[in-house]
């Protein structure tokens, strides 16, 4: 993808590019970076904050790559947030603001469930989940099922009514696992506007395939 996809910050995006993506996922590539990129701009238009600090954040949000199965999934974000402060050094940039990039990066994260504190860490935590929910969130949870060699779903119990939800063996119990989960968990107001459409987009997406199975 080229960097000018990211303006107005197509400069830093050349730069940071090379860095923001390891392994081959299709969930966590750079299209899904340009994706959250885009989520950050709207909001940002509308609630302000740091745009240069944002745009590196979102650049560098997955810098580290850890499945989904993985025992370290819960650190991805802590390692992620220490690789890019290490970048952004050596570009020499502030203190001040590998700080503010650092702790957007470390707080994005469901999985490390630590609170962001400043607004650009709100926006990128908002932009990144809003990629989790609607049409693309479903794809990509159908997607990283496929990756964890799970089942679409359970032919005997689809909703689990009668048994615990199991989303590493059945890729929709995720939807009720995690992803009805985010839409009420949005830091700022234009991110909760987009999070409503998006989740019942997702509720439809639901809908439909328990009616065709």
């Amino acid at each position: 993808m080229r960097a000018d996809a990211f303006s107005p910050y197509e400069q830093l995006a050349e730069t940071l590019i090379p860095h923001a993506t390891q392994g081959d996922d299709g969930s966590h590539d750079l299209a899904h970076i340009h994706r959250v990129f885009r989520n950050a701009m709207r909001i940002h238009g509308q609630e302000g904050g740091n745009g240069t600090v944002l745009a590196a954040s979102v650049l560098l949000h997955d810098c580290v790559a850890v499945e989904k199965n993985s025992p370290l999934r819960a650190q991805a974000s802590r390692l992620a947030a220490e690789k890019a402060s290490g970048l952004l050094r050596d570009l020499r940039w502030g203190e001040t603001d590998i700080e503010a990039v650092a702790h957007a990066i470390l707080t994005h994260s469901f999985s490390a469930n630590i609170a962001p504190e400043t607004l650009e860490a709100k926006i990128l935590q908002d932009a990144d989940r809003l990629d989790a929910i609607g049409m693309v969130g479903a794809a990509r949870c159908f997607y990283i099922a496929g990756r964890m060699g799970s089942a679409l779903y359970d032919p005997e119990d689809p909703l689990a009514e009668n048994r615990p939800l199991d989303d590493r063996r059945f890729a929709i119990d995720h939807f009720e696992n995690k992803l009805f989960k985010l839409a009420d968990g949005f830091q700022t107001q234009a991110g909760r506007q987009l999070a409503k459409e998006r989740h019942e987009r997702l509720q439809q997406v639901l809908t439909l395939f328990l009616d065709e199975i």
